[in-house]
């Protein structure tokens, strides 16, 4: 399976489940493609094949404005490169898919062009949480798409679904795990913090954040495999080599899809919701084309189509959506999800690096 990185988590063979089409909705000043076109950077691989066939080629023929895709390369880089391309005052991409930790490294370098709502109307649609603000209340961002981190097994070993994150930590499972090997992208301390200390608040502080990393030093001795490569563990789960862990919830079931003996199980505490978010450059000068790029992406409609053929989340109130239950459900939850703590891997990254390296992996 071919693997897709998002902004510092290694992310995924995305993809399509399902079969569905869209409308083109009417749209003001409509433009010729030879006219108007927009760069958009989003994660490669099957991600971006997904998005180029399915839902840029739909917004080009609503618009008339030309997508011209960028594949976004692994980790920070890519916003090293839209900070070096800001200060050249050129832009590699005008719109950015970007993590919620890189959005907020981009803001404290006022790196985002700020955006108008009302040029966005579309954006009501949104979950509060989807949009993104300056300290100063300037909006930097709006949704994109929401994926989620599960705990998953192998059903031929682990024949009892398990029901909560705290399975992990179970003596039957010594060298069973396989879990995400960095700080900043497995998201354990958060999962550990709503597991046993009562939510992540109980991150707040230093104080807090080490008793968390002491607990999850506990489950050490149950992990065959911290992992980046997320082909490595993706083998693993199928074979019931290393049975049970935390996986991406949309791969998996692809997986299921195909056959495998796998399960992906939203804990009682509820799974890691993770996700992306549109910005745009300050070094761009398609303002317009973005705005109404951003407009059309907070449709419910487009976002229930990259639901069906994405795999992704959506980031619009559930109510305003047409998905089918059983399609909702192949994509998200509604137990209340684990929201990473994006702020602790701007304000304290060093020093979580260090306690990891130090405490859990070292």
């Amino acid at each position: 399976m071919t693997e897709l990185k998002k902004g510092g988590i290694s992310r995924r063979a995305a993809l399509g489940v399902g079969v569905a089409g869209v409308t083109a909705f009417a749209m003001p000043n409509i433009l010729s493609a030879n006219e108007k076109s927009l760069k958009v950077g989003v994660y490669g691989g099957y991600f971006k094949k997904s998005f180029d066939k399915h839902i840029f080629s739909e917004f080009t023929k609503a618009t008339g404005i030309a997508i011209q895709s960028v594949a976004e390369p692994t980790g920070e880089a890519w916003l090293v490169q839209l900070e070096q391309a800001a200060r050249a005052k050129r832009a590699p991409a005008d719109v950015s898919m970007m993590s919620q930790v890189a959005m907020l490294k981009g803001q404290s370098r006022d790196l985002w062009t700020a955006l108008d709502l009302k040029k966005i109307p579309n954006s009501s649609n949104l979950l509060n949480s989807a949009i993104n603000k300056y300290e100063d209340g300037r909006v930097s961002g709006v949704g994109a798409v929401s994926w989620y981190v599960n705990l998953v097994s192998n059903t031929d070993v682990i024949k009892t679904e398990p029901t909560s994150w705290a399975e992990l930590w179970d003596s039957s499972h010594k060298d069973q795990l396989g879990l995400l090997a960095l700080v900043s992208n497995s998201f354990l301390l958060e999962v550990t913090a709503k597991t046993f200390l009562g939510g992540t608040k109980a991150l707040d502080t230093e104080d807090g954040i080490l008793k968390a990393f002491d607990k999850l030093s506990e489950l050490k001795q149950n992990v065959r495999l911290w992992y980046r490569d997320e082909a490595q563990f993706e083998q693993g789960l199928k074979s019931g080599e290393i049975p049970m862990g935390q996986y991406y919830h949309d791969v998996t079931g692809l997986a299921v899809a195909d056959g495998h003996p796998v399960r992906s199980t939203f804990p009682k505490e509820g799974g890691i919701l993770d996700s992306g978010s549109w910005a745009l450059s300050r070094a761009s000068d398609k303002s317009d084309e973005a705005h109404i790029f951003m407009d059309y992406m907070s449709q419910p409609s487009i976002q229930g189509l990259m639901s069906r053929k994405v795999g992704t989340a959506p980031t619009v109130k559930k109510s305003l959506l047409d998905l089918t239950a059983d399609e909702f459900a192949s994509v998200s939850s509604e137990i209340d999800p684990i929201i990473p703590r994006y702020d602790l891997y701007q304000t304290k990254s060093d020093w979580l690096n260090q306690k990891w390296t130090e405490l859990i992996i070292g």
